[in-house]
């Protein structure tokens, strides 16, 4: 009997012992867990912060981006007081465009910084146009005053006073309004706005296209704007993508892609194989074109 009692006091004694050992264990590991936890959760937050920055530099890029190559435009016509160099008509698409885009907003949402991004570049090409106009008025030798209410469709675009291209800007906003209100619960509708706004300004770059297929010379005009354009073209369709914009985006931003390249092939053709004598006097036409 006292040997029995003797074992069931030692096993006793070593069950004890074996789990202050456990309990020893656990509280020893408790703080490199905690520590391990923490890490973590420091690293998730650093990787947080970092995606928010890229998503706010890029979004940043998509609404001020179109706008960069009309600054060095605008400042030249201010200097040269000369604004020859610059077609008005690249303000009228781009205010075409920029308008059916926001109307197709009220149809398909797509991300605010597109939306911010025409609204910007609305106001560009309306700072743009008071200044053409206000420089070609004071350089003018006609002294007849052409206006919108004239509804001289041959002196379109070319009237004598800002406050006329606002007229019909307002005008042109209103009617697109009113009809988009009207066909708003038209799908067909709705997807037909959006490829038109998208399409208008992937349009852009074929004018320059075209000049330079007419001239067989890309004399005049800026290499390096081209690359801008390609860069910035790319860029914004790569955004598109990301953010899983509608088609109409990303299918009209890989046509402007493809004009700019098309006009890079031009640079690189002409200059390899000239189809006509090289001038010694070249004839800087400025063009503009949105990224």
């Amino acid at each position: 009997m006292l040997l029995f009692l003797l074992s069931q006091s030692h096993h006793k004694e070593h069950e004890e012992d074996t789990h202050r050992i456990i309990v020893s264990e656990k509280a020893s590991e408790r703080p490199l867990t905690s520590l391990l936890n923490m890490e973590d959760e420091v690293f998730d937050q650093i990787v947080s912060v970092f995606n928010s920055l890229v998503a706010w530099v890029a979004a940043g890029a998509i609404m001020f981006g179109g706008v960069v190559p009309y600054i060095p435009q605008y400042r030249d016509i201010r200097r040269t007081q000369n604004a020859e160099g610059f077609s008005t008509y690249v303000c009228l698409v781009l205010l075409v465009a920029n308008i059916l885009r926001i109307l197709f907003r009220f149809g398909r949402y797509f991300e605010t910084p597109l939306l911010w991004q025409s609204i910007i570049m609305i106001g560009t090409m309306l700072t743009m146009l008071n200044l053409c106009t206000n420089v070609r008025m004071a350089t003018e030798l006609n002294t007849k005053r052409r206006s919108f209410i004239d509804f001289d469709w041959s002196y379109f675009w070319s009237w004598s006073y800002f406050v006329d291209y606002v007229l019909c800007v307002l005008s042109f906003t209103a009617v697109a309004a009113y009809i988009t209100y009207l066909l708003l619960d038209s799908a067909l509708f709705v997807e037909t706005l959006g490829f038109l706004a998208v399409f208008t300004e992937a349009m852009l770059g074929t004018p320059q296209l075209y000049c330079n297929y007419q001239n067989k010379s890309t004399e005049g005009m800026s290499i390096k704007m081209v690359l801008m354009w390609t860069s910035g073209d790319t860029f914004k369709t790569g955004y598109f993508l990301l953010t899983q914009a509608p088609v109409q985006f990303w299918t009209c931003g890989l046509l402007q892609v493809f004009v700019d390249i098309a006009i890079l092939f031009q640079v690189y053709y002409y200059s390899r194989y000239p189809q006509k004598p090289v001038s010694h006097t070249v004839s800087h036409t400025t063009s503009a074109k949105a990224l």
